[in-house]
């Protein structure tokens, strides 16, 4: 499968989209959905819905497992997304 088309990361899971990449960096930043929200001029709802999806698509249950994953991918290179 082209790089174009890769959906997946070496370890199988399933590869955010550039939105979900910057609504991850956000929390393991430490942002609130408060303050996300603004930032991407966004609802907090949205950014609730953005949330659910990103934890099902990685395999995550909650914000400190989002910036575990994130902060593991940053040490091995730049996390990788879909490209849309």
């Amino acid at each position: 499968m082209s790089d174009r088309k890769r959906t997946v990361d070496r370890y199988g899971t399933r590869l955010p989209s550039r939105r979900q990449l910057r609504v991850i960096e956000l929390v393991a930043q430490g942002l609130k959905n408060k303050k996300i929200a603004k930032e991407l001029r966004i609802s907090e709802h949205v950014v609730r819905n953005h949330l659910g999806k990103i934890y099902d698509k990685i395999g995550v249950s909650n914000r400190v497992e989002l910036a575990l994953w994130y902060w593991a991918r940053r040490q091995e290179g730049k996390p990788r997304r879909a490209r849309n």
